[in-house]
This record gives structure tokens, sequence and C-alpha cells, in this order.
């Protein structure tokens, strides 16, 4: 497992972020950095200060203490950050008809003016990697909220596509509208990108799902950072307990190198 303490070569860096709204502190003190080929993953009950903090990150909040692929947001242009990062809402919805391609070549928008046929092409080999190969011309509006959520990642795919060599994907409760063998499969390709050197950041709430794929868990607390750790030194009863308020009990997975929560009530 690869460390997610602060290092020189990290894409993503917070410094000792706070956030607070109407005098109510949402974020406290977050300090943390996300790593090439590292699969860090965000937990904490409903409130807790997940979205706010992914919020920080995509630029949908404003605040001091991000910094992205070496410069705080604000330094980079938003043309070549858009090649770079890449976030994938809870939900995205779709008011108009579009085919399904057509919505995978908005992510190619930041690489050029003009559709090309190379465009076309790559947005078509994204789609075949979220399993939608065949999918090209369906009305998006026809399909199904799981295959709709996958047709947005294939988006965020298309948009990173490129040259460049450092690379971050923000994903805010992808597995959310999918069914159990899509989960696995989206948390495999955020794997498969890993490997290939993209950093990537997820927001889950399903506790075994980051105990089998996530390098690092970032658990937050009433907006402040509960623990930053390994699977198996986060995910502790104790750690739970603090973050959720329920008791659970946590054993080894019989079957993979990861531990496995299961409620004690």
């Amino acid at each position: 497992m690869s460390s997610v303490q602060t290092l020189d070569t990290a894409l993503l860096r917070v410094t000792d972020l706070n956030y607070s709204v109407a005098g109510r502190e949402l974020l406290r003190r977050i300090s943390f950095s996300l790593q090439s080929g590292q699969l860090l993953v965000v937990l904490g009950r409903n409130g807790a200060g997940k979205s706010t903090l992914l919020k920080h990150i995509s630029g949908d909040l404003h605040g001091r203490g991000v910094e992205l692929l070496g410069l705080n947001l604000g330094q980079h242009s938003p043309k070549k950050l858009a090649q770079q990062r890449a976030t994938l809402p809870q939900s995205t919805p779709i008011a108009f008809a579009y085919e399904v391609l057509d919505v995978v070549l908005l992510g190619r928008i930041p690489h050029g003016t003009r559709e090309t046929d190379e465009d076309r092409a790559i947005a078509a080999a994204c789609l075949a990697r979220v399993g939608l190969q065949g999918y090209e011309t369906r009305n998006i509006q026809t399909l199904s909220g799981g295959e709709q959520q996958r047709v947005h990642l294939a988006r965020t795919l298309a948009q990173l596509h490129g040259p460049a060599t450092q690379k971050v994907l923000l994903l805010d409760e992808p597995t959310a509208s999918l069914d159990l063998a899509h989960q696995h499969s989206t948390l495999r390709l955020a794997r498969e990108l890993c490997a290939e050197g993209v950093g990537v950041l997820a927001v889950l709430h399903d506790l075994n799902l980051a105990a089998q794929y996530a390098d690092q868990i970032l658990m937050l607390s009433d907006g402040e950072i509960l623990t930053c750790d390994t699977p198996h030194a986060a995910l502790t009863c104790e750690r739970i307990h603090a973050a959720y308020g329920h008791e659970v009990l946590v054993t080894q997975h019989p079957c993979l190198n990861c531990p496995l929560i299961v409620s004690a009530s």
C-alpha cells in the first residue's frame, strides 16, 4: 500500500483547510495528500464533511489550502486543469434526449474546439471500458440510473484521456446507484486507473468496498480527520464507532487480504 502522507510527489495536497457557514464549522484543520497511483477513499457519516471537502478540491467551493498538481487551484489554466482533473458527481441530470456517445463526447471539450474522429473513437473506447459498448446511439433518458452513472463515468475517462502524465479523478459516491456487480467493476476500474498513474479520490459509504479497494482511508467525523491510514489500521471497531456511532465487529476477510466489517446490532 502507498502512503498518503505529505510527499513532494503529491498530485493533490490539502493543508489546514477550514470552512464555516453561518458560524458553523464544516471543515476543521483538514490536511492530507494524494499520490500518483493511489486510491484514497473518504468515509464518514452523513454530514461529516465529505461532500464539502470534495467541493473544495473540485473548485465548486473556494478556500485556502488546496493545491493540485503543484499549484493552488486559482493558479491553473481552466482548460489545462480540465485535461488533468475530472469529477464524477453523485448525479448529473440530463434534461434532453442526447445519444449516449454525445454525452461522453462532452468530456473531450477541453481537448479541442472541434470534434474529431479520434475524439469519437476515444469516447467509444471509454464506453466499452465501463461495459457499455453498443450503447453509443441509445437515448440516455431511456437508461437506468446505474447505466446513466456509468455513461458519466465514461465521460470523465474521456476527459482525462490525453498526453498529460499527472491526472486526478474525483468520484463522489460512484457506486450509490449501481448493482453489486457494477459496484465492484467500477472500483476495479478505479484500481486500473491507479495502475496507470492516476490519483483517485473517492467518497464511499460502503465500508467493505472501501476495505477491499482503498490504498488509504480518510475518515471524517464532524468536519475533522479522525484517521488517515491503511484499511487495516483505519477500520477498527473503535474508530468506526467514533465515526458512525454504531457498534461493529471487524475481522479478517476469509478470501481477501482486507478487513471485513459486520454490524454488531
